[in-house]
């Protein structure tokens, strides 16, 4: 009860102090003029539309021209024409998010997206367009976080607090590995933004992919991509401010969107609906001004806040990994899982190109015999592609070179680490041990278990 009555009186307090009403002067496709408003509105306001038959569409301020405020709609304009009432509505859009959340599927507006009742408030309002915190203010990366799969957990390790991109073109397996590192990391909370995706997927994710037990700790936020941009992108925003509370309540947080590039998409519907003059491959300018604005709200915490590791898929178009939309977001976030098409139809799957993949935070989270065996099998990767033609058509000549050898010996059975099913999960220590054992290196348990013998063999040292 106290919780309601705190929700009650957060409510009362932004409450604006008087009704402000304008009326629409103008509709180009989606897009609305209101002249009387144009004083008491700021960019990101929400405006109400009241139509016929007391219908009412709610709407967003995304910019001004000639002295009217231009707002686009969060659905249909049907039943909307000249001179009908628009209300501002909220100046400052937020949600109250609980620990209640977790379990449950919620869309754009942090509304039921599921058939499990309404959803309830928070005590604490948290704004959809909010900002990170401080830079000085910031902690450093924490430890390891383990996501299950042998490919990331080895050669790709990510700690708590930082934010990698999967790049791939469509169909090489984003949302497979999304999927996989959602219902086998040891995160305390997942929060997965699903934006614009196929809505026959949202099922699937989660009755297949979370099942019961990924979904108790997880809270899904869905925009299917026949909504309107502004859902789409505003599913995004909800996404972060989610994921914001568990990190103020201490959480070690995973959050997933499935993906960045459709909410850069949906940014560029709107920006040339208002007029923004398209740049690169139509993208507008305010695409590449959002993008960090979204990103950068993942992270590490204040010292008495948790952590918001980012894991944030990008769909490359055309396979062109130097796309805009993507060279910008490799630019932001602290390192790239490239999905490789060939490695995909050859049926090794998760598809990740190990060699045009990179963590920002390794070798200095990894331990020194950690990063030897890396290093080798990454150079036994390398060693073999660069001969890969060669091989292949039989041009090479076992014995030549001792180095290309020993790579041949190797890659399959670096092949063959590097593939994992859907179903199965390997933690960190698993990981590291198999890649001790297939390259021949000893781990440090042994190390020490070998220095135990020499001591008892010798009688101790001096």
């Amino acid at each position: 009860m106290i919780r309601n009555y705190n929700n009650i009186a957060g409510d009362i307090n932004h409450l604006s102090e008087l009704s402000i009403y304008g009326h629409v002067a103008e509709i180009v496709g989606m897009l609305v003029e209101i002249t009387g408003l144009q004083r008491g509105l700021s960019v990101g306001d929400l405006v109400r539309i009241h139509g016929r038959h007391n219908q009412e569409v709610q709407a967003e301020v995304v910019g001004f021209r000639s002295g009217h405020a231009l707002v686009l709609p969060f659905g249909s304009l049907d039943g909307v024409g000249m001179g009908c009432r628009a209300e501002l509505a909220e100046t400052d859009p937020s949600i109250y998010p609980t620990e209640e959340w977790l379990g449950r599927v919620i869309n754009a507006f942090a509304g039921p997206a599921d058939d499990k009742g309404p959803l309830p408030k928070g005590e604490y309002r948290y704004p959809i367009h909010n900002v990170p915190p401080a830079a000085h203010d910031r902690r450093r990366v924490g430890g390891k976080v383990d996501l299950g799969v042998r490919a990331m957990n080895a050669f790709l390790t990510c700690c708590r607090g930082q934010r990698m991109g999967i790049f791939s073109g469509s169909g090489v397996g984003k949302s497979a590995l999304l999927s996989m590192m959602a219902r086998n990391t040891d995160a305390e909370v997942n929060v997965v933004g699903l934006i614009g995706e196929r809505g026959r997927e949202a099922r699937e994710f989660l009755e297949d992919t979370l099942g019961k037990e990924g979904l108790k700790r997880s809270v899904i936020i869905v925009a299917t991509s026949d909504e309107p941009a502004l859902t789409r992108r505003q599913a995004a925003y909800v996404t972060m401010s989610v994921a914001e509370y568990f990190r103020d309540q201490g959480k070690n947080v995973l959050c997933l969107m499935d993906s960045v590039t459709r909410f850069a998409m949906a940014q560029r519907e709107i920006g040339l609906s208002t007029g923004e003059p398209p740049a690169s491959k139509g993208y507008t300018p305010s695409v590449f001004a959002e993008l960090p604005k979204l990103l950068e709200r993942a992270g590490p915490g204040s010292k008495s806040q948790g952590d918001i590791t980012g894991l944030f898929t990008v769909l490359v178009e055309g396979d062109d990994h130097n796309e805009p939309v993507a060279d910008a977001v490799r630019g932001i976030l602290d390192g790239h899982v490239v999905l490789d098409r060939q490695i995909a139809e050859r049926g090794r799957f998760p598809a990740i190109n190990i060699l045009k993949s990179v963590s920002r935070t390794m070798p200095n989270c990894n331990r020194a015999e950690e990063n030897d065996v890396i290093n080798k099998a990454r150079k036994l990767l390398a060693t073999y592609e660069d001969m890969a033609e060669l091989i292949r058509l039989g041009a090479y000549r076992g014995g030549t070179d001792v180095a290309v050898d020993e790579a041949i010996h190797y890659y399959p059975m670096i092949e063959g680490f590097l593939a994992q099913s859907v179903e199965e999960r390997c933690d960190l220590e698993e990981g590291y041990k198999e890649l001790y054992q297939m390259l021949g290196f000893k781990s440090k348990a042994e190390l020490i278990e070998v220095d135990r013998s020499d001591e008892k063999l010798t009688g101790g040292s001096d």
